[in-house]
This record gives C-alpha cells, structure tokens and sequence, in this order.
C-alpha cells in the first residue's frame, strides 16, 4: 500500500522563513506517524529551518508561488491562503490537511474543506488511522462534557489540531531525549507551488504585523497559560508576573476582556487553548469560558469563592485573594530557582 501523504502548513508572518514554532514541530511529529510529511510556505525557508526540518523527517517544503499582479499585502487573504493549500494538496495528493488551531486557520482549513469536498474536523486531540482511508479524530465537545471521536472518510481530511497535543520530537530520538539513529530524511527538496488564485472579494489596503506580548508565547501554542477573570478587579499585574515567572501566556475571560481588562479571551468564542498547566486567577468557571480549556492537562484555580464552579473541574485549589496568592507562587518559584541555580 502506498504511503499517506501529510501536508502541513507552515506559519510565517514573513517573506522569509526564518523559524519553525514548537507547534509546528508538533504537528510534524504527529503528522509522521500518519504517513509521509510534506509542508507548504508563503516564504522562502532558510538553511537553518531546512535543516531543522530535515531532522524531523520532512521529504518536501512547497514553496507558494503567487501571481505577480497580486500585491504581498493581499495574498494572505483568508482564501488566497487557502487556494495556495487547495493547490499543495491537489499537487501532492494529499490525504490528510494537518493546521494549526487558531483562528485564521480554522477559517483557511474550512474555506480549503469547501474547495476539496473534504471533511473538516476543529480543536482536534488526537489524529490516527483506523483503516486505510477512515482517519478517526478525537476532540472534547458541549463544553468538554463528552469525549467523541469523529470518522472522516473524505480524501483528503482536513483537521485542526490543538497544540501540545504530542511532544515534538525529531527521528532517532528515543525515550528520555536519546538518540537511537541517525534520524531524519536528510534536506527537504524546495519546489515551486504554483497557485492560480480565484477573484477575491476583498481588497487589502494596508497590513502590519503586530505582537503585543513580546516575549511571551503565543496563547494558542503556550504550554502554560496564566489567566484573569472578573475578580482581577481591572489589575493583571499579579497574572502577569506570574506567567512571566512561568515562561507563559497571558489569558482573560470575557468578561474581564469586555471590561478594557485584556484584549483576548479564552472561550468558547474565543481562544482554544490546550496547555499542560492553566491557572485560573479569579476566574468562577462559567461554561463559556470552561469550553476554552477542556484540552488542559493540570488545572489550578485561585479564587475567593470556595463555592466557584471551577474547583469543580481543578486539579488542584487555593481559596483565597489572587492578589496575594499569585506573588507569593511567583516568589516562590523566583526562590526554587535561584537555589537550584546556587
């Protein structure tokens, strides 16, 4: 039987491609025990990233090649982007359409879902193979109340996956991170995808690319995530330090977003995250917000109310005032550190 094929696409917010995100990593190292991986690029890769990928076992990077006439500020239009998949996996035959989880891809991975008559499953948590052409793909739904498995039988099968998800890891490296093989395909080849994009309904007229939390991980890929409710009362600086302290995200709910608190929030409206640690600070666990956080792998909730719903669904819960309880953690871990350090 021949091999699947998996196209991944590769995010950049650049001409160039000068780095590969963990999640990305993550999604290959799924994607390789589904079949064979190839990945799509907006930009050049750079000898660094073709390595790296190199390492993780990827045979082929499709390199998008748009018309002329198309400004650089309209091609990454939600359907440019995914005339430019369409094209990769009509190319490649793909069999499966791997994406990250956010929400410009959730739309790129329907509109391409649209385009190839393929069945599209979001947020998923796990992908594998039951039979040869039925791909069965695990996600929490209706709050994170029930655990289903959905099975597309479409080729190819598009699917959102949620970070953290698998650990990424390259071939040849064994349990415990040691090297059991050379590993690797060796470089990825770089051929030209040719896309002929359809008209576009909607015109660009300026685009800048803008990050907020320099230096924090982005929310839908961080491994931790520290976030504020309503009873932050309007000061995040104790959630801050903390998912500083941390190496985290930052994160809101939509309350404290509609209040001028933050500017995301986590929900079932908004952000999708699957961290192996979340820390609820003032949050009370409304069923709007807990459907963001189902794919968590350990919970901590700090809140004032011992009766708050979200001790409910917490692995582990500290009644009291956030505003005290959150420095402390955070000088406490300052403090473990330093004498690990010393």
């Amino acid at each position: 039987m021949t091999q699947p094929t998996i196209l991944l696409a590769l995010p950049s917010a650049h001409a160039r491609v000068d780095e590969v995100r963990n999640s990305s990593l993550e999604l290959i190292t799924l994607a390789r025990s589904l079949g064979r991986v190839d990945v799509v690029t907006m930009g050049a890769p750079s000898t660094e990233v073709l390595a790296l990928l190199g390492l993780y076992d990827v045979e082929a990077v499709h390199q998008a090649a748009l018309p002329t006439a198309v400004p650089e500020e309209q091609q990454r239009v939600t359907s440019n982007l995914a005339a430019v998949m369409v094209a990769a996996a009509r190319k490649v035959h793909a069999d499966v359409l791997l994406l990250p989880n956010g929400f410009a891809f959730k739309e790129i991975g329907a509109v391409a879902a649209l385009r190839l008559k393929a069945g599209l499953v979001t947020d998923a948590a796990g992908v594998r193979w039951d039979a040869p052409g039925v791909l069965h793909v695990a996600k929490r739904v209706f709050g994170g109340t029930w655990d289903t498995v959905a099975e597309v039988r479409t080729d190819p099968a598009v699917v959102t996956v949620q970070a953290n998800t698998v650990v990424a890891e390259p071939v040849g490296v064994g349990v415990g991170g040691v090297g059991v093989g050379a590993g690797g395909a060796g470089i990825p080849r770089v051929e030209a995808l040719l896309v002929d994009l359809p008209p576009c309904a909607v015109t660009v007229k300026s685009r800048e690319v803008s990050r907020k939390d320099e230096g924090r991980p982005d929310l839908e890929e961080a491994s931790v995530v520290v976030a504020g409710g309503r009873g932050v009362n309007g000061d995040f600086g104790p959630v801050e330090e903390l998912a500083d302290v941390l190496g985290g995200a930052v994160g809101a709910t939509r309350d404290a977003v509609f209040e001028g608190w933050f500017d995301r929030y986590i929900g079932q409206t908004g952000v999708t995250v699957a961290p192996a640690v979340y820390v609820a600070a003032g949050i009370s666990g409304m069923p709007h917000h807990v459907s963001g956080i189902t794919g968590s792998g350990q919970i901590l909730a700090v809140n004032n109310d011992s009766d708050a719903p979200i001790f409910e669904m917490s692995d582990f819960g500290v009644v009291g005032d956030l505003a005290a309880v959150l420095p402390q953690a955070a000088e406490t871990i300052r403090a473990w550190r330093a004498g690990r350090e010393g």
